[in-house]
């Protein structure tokens, strides 16, 4: 039963991660008109779930050279697993009602940083390791990505204004909006192949825990196929919100800047899940979609900006607190009912933030509705 649990807790957190991503791939084509936002979130979900079964490289790697989870087996790993899926989804579900875009990556491993940090104390967290730890596989990464994305989409966007200087305007619109859709869709293809593998990972981890598979075996057919059907889903069903944020409260996109944004993203997207690194493609889309607004000399709204970055720099220590005291629930209660006493507490809590979030609902009718300049970091009540 607590295996159960902690399958259907992972594939919730999946599904939360898809919905809270859509953004990355699909918020400067809907933007810009080259897509539709229906049309938009289900092309981004179809190809979410084909990349999903394009590689199992970053599966292998989450969780690994982080926390030392191969001291703990059994129930006590599951738990562990579970209580960090809760910190995950929480924060996941806190910033989609802000219209945030932070990281889901950071999220699940800050959420299993806190509950391994509860179980194992300090020593089960490896911070710094030569070529491991949090500091090399989580927090350079997280200052690296946006900064090498809004470099390389700055200057994309500078080269492609001045090519096309002498073009009129209508031309240029028409012919950056078809390449969209396909750079968009190389995002959505890119995000399947990346954040689809960490919840793989994590499911594998918990039936080597159990014993029903071995570390050295394949991933199975079904833990893929179940993860790239959920993370297509929360996909496709979208997280208007942070669409919006992405699309409309960082930089007046235009068509241009909508292709070398999503060209930059992929491209490092891509190249990350080739090496089995779990890159934040939310951080690596929004420093694109800043560059965009740099290379081409645009007005950017850098406070919305620095509230994005106070949202990456809470995300680790805010999901692993929720996973710490999860784990301490589940531990003091003991047995299948803590499992279910925190289980519950994500039902509830999920069911309190969604019913918040109907006070001010975003959806494909009002997502392109231009930004107010008094306009706070979440989306302006209809």
């Amino acid at each position: 039963m607590v295996l159960l649990i902690v399958i259907v807790t992972a594939l919730v957190f999946d599904f939360t991660n898809g919905f809270h991503d859509t953004a990355n791939a699909m918020a400067t084509s809907i933007a810009t008109g080259a897509l539709k936002p229906k049309t938009a979130v289900a092309i981004s979900g179809a190809l979410n779930l084909i990349g999903a079964f394009l590689s199992v490289a970053v599966a292998a790697t989450v969780a690994k050279g982080i926390v030392r989870l191969d001291e703990v087996q059994g129930q006590d790993l599951l738990v562990i697993v579970f209580a960090g899926l809760v910190g995950g989804i929480l924060w996941n579900l806190f910033t989609w009602l802000l219209g945030l875009p932070s990281s889901s990556s950071h999220a699940l491993f800050g959420g299993l940083i806190g509950a391994t940090l509860a179980a194992l104390g300090w020593s089960g967290v490896i911070w710094v390791s030569g070529t491991e730890g949090v500091l090399v596989k989580i927090v350079l990464p997280a200052v690296l990505a946006p900064v090498v994305a809004a470099l390389v989409a700055a200057i994309g966007t500078y080269l492609v204004y001045r090519i096309t200087r002498g073009v009129s305007r209508d031309k240029t619109d028409e012919g950056f909006r078809w390449g969209q859709i396909g750079s968009a869709s190389l995002v959505s293809l890119a995000h399947g192949t990346n954040d689809a593998q960490k919840t793989m990972g994590v499911i594998f981890l918990a039936l080597v825990a159990y014993g029903s598979i071995d570390a050295d075996d394949h991933m199975p057919l079904w833990v893929m196929a179940s993860c790239a059907f959920a993370i297509a889903l929360g996909t496709y069903l979208g997280g208007w919100r942070i669409i919006r944020t992405l699309g409309k409260g960082l930089v007046e996109i235009e068509s241009p800047q909508g292709l070398a944004a999503e060209s930059t993203s992929a491209a490092i997207i891509l190249t990350s899940a080739h090496f089995g690194l779990p890159l934040s493609t939310t951080q690596t889309a929004t420093g694109a979609i800043l560059g965009t607004g740099i290379g081409k000399g645009a007005e950017v709204r850098w406070g919305v900006m620095g509230r994005m970055v106070v949202a990456w720099m809470l995300t680790l220590p805010a999901a692993g607190v929720v996973g710490a005291i999860c784990w301490l629930v589940a531990h003091l209660i003991g047995g299948l009912a803590g499992v279910l006493v925190v289980f519950a507490i994500l039902v509830f809590g999920a069911l309190a933030i969604y019913l918040r979030s109907r006070r001010d609902p975003v959806g494909h009718h009002n997502v392109n509705e231009e930004w107010a300049s008094a306009e706070p970091d979440h989306p302006r009540p209809e």
